[in-house]
């Protein structure tokens, strides 16, 4: 049986740009296995985390490996935790002031860009 701790993203492909950030962030090394789930492919799978399709649509949902929610940059930052290259990237943008920041700027890009998909019919 493999004890290496788990943690599923819940992400959206039909999303141009979210898919090519989950491409690449699936190429990376991480100390847990990730189980990625594409709501797009599958829609019965925001069952997982409690929440509507449109809203993981709009933002990334990260089951952390200690069994925890994490939306938006938030689950960025349970990815980058776990992910060798970029530990830093989660220490430095996890500070107080700075996450604050992040989380703002995350909010406003996730709202416009799913705005901008259902213009463009993506789904």
């Amino acid at each position: 049986m493999n004890d290496k701790t788990k943690m599923k993203v819940y992400y959206n492909s039909a999303c141009p740009v979210c898919k090519a950030g989950i491409d690449e962030q699936m190429k990376k090394d991480s100390i847990c296995e990730i189980q990625w789930n594409d709501v797009h492919k599958n829609n019965g799978l925001v069952s997982d985390v409690g929440s509507d399709l449109e809203y993981v649509r709009e933002r990334l949902h990260v089951i952390d490996e200690n069994g925890d929610l994490q939306v938006g940059f938030n689950a960025f930052l349970a990815i980058w935790c776990n992910s060798p290259k970029e530990v830093w990237k989660a220490k430095l943008l996890g500070l107080p002031l700075l996450k604050q920041l992040f989380q703002f700027s995350y909010n406003i890009f996730a709202a416009a860009l799913y705005k901008w998909n259902k213009a463009k019919n993506h789904w």
